[in-house]
Formats: C-alpha cells, structure tokens, sequence
C-alpha cells in the first residue's frame, strides 16, 4: 500500500468515490499547470503533441503497469486502449464539435494597412498552416500505427516480439517529435524558463495522484463478481475512466477555441495507448486479442482519415460531423458489450 492511500484508510476516507474525486482532482491539476506551460516556453502544437499525450495518457501507462504487477489479464489492457482511443477520435472529439465546432482557421478580424500588422497576419498565418500540416501527420501515424498494430495482431495474439516492434515505430516518432518542438524554439528563439520546471513538478505531484487512485480502483474492480461495474468489464470501465482527463482538456480547449490543442492532444494520446501500452503489454506477457479488435482498428483507421479529410479541406472538424462521429461510437460499444 502506497503512502497516500495508508493516509486516506488511516483518515476512514477509503471508497470509490474517494479515489474517483482524487483521480479526477489531480487531473484537472494537471491541466491547469498544463495551460500554464503555454507562457514557458511551449506553443500550443507543441503541448498538445509532445507533453500532452504523457499526462493524458498516462492512467493507461500505469495501468499496464498495475496490471503487469498484479499478473492480471493482459486482454483487458488491450480493451482499455481501444476504449480509450475510439472514445478519443469519435465521442471526445464529436460533442465538442456539434456544441461549438473544431476550427483551425483564423478568426475574420478587420483589415489593418499598417506594415507591422500585415507582417504579423502574414507571420500568424504561416504559423497555422505548420501546425495544421503538424496535425495532418499526427493523424497518418495512428493510421500507421494502428495498422500495424492490426497486422501484428492477425494471428489472434501480441507476443514479445510484436511489443518490441510498436515501442520502437513509438520511439522513433517520440524522437520526431522531440526535434521538432526544438527545432520550433530555436527558430522563435525560446527557452524553457524556472516556472517551466516548475510545472512539471506540480505535474509529477499530480501524476502520483492518479497512480494512487487507479491502483486502489482496479484492485476494488478486481474484488467485484458480479453486476457490469466488476472485474468482466475492467477493460472497459479503465478505458471510460482514463477518457476524462482527456475529455476535459477537449473541452476545455474547444470552449476557449483553441482547436488546435484540443485536437492534438486527442490524437496525440492515442500514440500513447497504441502503440506504447500495448507493446509494453505485450513484451512483459503475451496480449490476446478481443473479439472487438478488428472492429475497433477499422474504427480508428476510418476516424483518423475522416479528421485528415476535414482538417485538409474544411479547416477542421464542421458541427455536423460530430453525428458520424457519435454513429461510430455507438456501432464500437454495441459490437464489444453486446456481439
């Protein structure tokens, strides 16, 4: 028992709503220093592709782990990413859309002839059209990833070998990643200043948090044998949990219409469950796979091109594709709770 769950049983607070009141606390923790990031040093692509995705993503990363430490089912670490991931791309992304709409394209402001302001329009606009093309290959590579991750998983299981090869494609793009958010700070000439670290501690507080909570909540599920909410659905029920976090920077994001965080980091998280999570699964025990497997890749694949298809030609995400998006998500937990 970790020392902060020894201090809720010793208080007489433990239950789960408890733990589900401190997972949820320390992850709006961790938006709120994640939004300070913004004026220390990372712009908003940045965030939502590079540092989002860890904090987002990371009750997954310690569910694999949990689940590793407790040799519990592997297949149920496999449900949780494609939980995760689906709800990510079709659910989190649809109902922010229909209620104000995913834009990526500049706000109409009045025409300035001065030389300065038409340098910064000129300046901002080359800046959203990097951070869109940044977008568009977010999105190929959980096409990529996921159809790999199809591949690799036709013969009915993920071995070690399969794990070694999703942590490295995930590795690889991790250092794509890393250079270009450098690259972009010694072009605009930025550092990362004290109150960046600053966060990142706060952050890691909050990180410990999480860890606490989920521990106790799956280690509650796994006593639980009967009814939906038990040990049958840990999968699922981990997946929904750990889609809060990322359904509150969405809409967080979408209210304040900062689209282009909200929609990165959706996207970026999902790199972290697949193919991170599951290739961490699969190279400490052998991953079988659900019945809903192929359903839930073709689902991310057909999401991930339709998000391509918008950003590149409609500027983002219209109201009125936030319906499919819905149609989707209801045909993925229909076919994986009742087929």
């Amino acid at each position: 028992m970790n020392p902060l769950t020894e201090a809720i049983d010793t208080l007489g607070y433990t239950s789960v709503w408890t733990y589900l009141g401190l997972f949820l606390a320390a992850s709006l923790v961790m938006i709120w220093r994640l939004e300070a990031m913004l004026d220390h040093g990372l712009e908003g692509t940045a965030l939502g592709t590079l540092v989002m995705p860890y904090c987002s993503g990371l009750g997954n990363l310690l569910f694999v782990a949990i689940i590793a430490g407790r040799h519990g089912p592997t297949r149920e670490v496999l449900t949780n990413c494609l939980v995760n991931n689906v709800t990510n791309l079709t659910l989190v992304l649809g109902l922010p859309a229909l209620i104000w709409g995913l834009s990526l394209r500049a706000e109409a402001k009045p025409k300035k002839n001065g030389a300065k302001q038409k340098a910064a329009a000129a300046s901002a606009d080359t800046e959203r059209k990097i951070n869109r093309l940044s977008l568009l290959l977010t999105l190929a590579a959980v096409v990529f990833f996921s159809g790999v991750t199809w591949a690799l998983g036709a013969d009915g299981r993920l071995d070690a070998n399969d794990g070694l090869v999703l942590i490295a494609l995930f590795l690889f793009w991790q250092c794509f990643q890393v250079y270009d958010v450098l690259k972009h700070n010694v072009r605009r000439q930025r550092s990362f200043g004290p109150l960046f670290y600053l966060d990142v501690f706060l952050v890691a507080l909050a990180a410990y948090g999480i860890y606490a909570s989920i521990d106790w909540l799956v280690a509650w599920l796994a006593a639980q044998h009967s009814g939906f909410i038990s040990a049958t659905h840990l999968g699922w029920l981990s997946g929904w949990l750990m889609v809060v976090p990322n359904a509150l920077l969405a809409f967080f994001y979408a209210a304040r219409r900062r689209a282009d965080i909200a929609y990165t980091s959706q996207v970026g998280d999902g790199h972290i469950c697949i193919p991170l999570c599951i290739g961490l699964c699969a190279l400490v025990s052998p991953v079988p796979v659900p019945h809903f497997f192929v359903t839930g890749l073709a689902i991310l694949i057909g999401a991930a091109l339709l998000h391509m298809g918008c950003v590149l030609f409609a500027g983002g995400l219209p109201r009125w594709m936030g319906w499919p998006l819905l149609a989707a998500y209801a045909w993925f937990v229909g076919t994986g709770l009742l087929g």
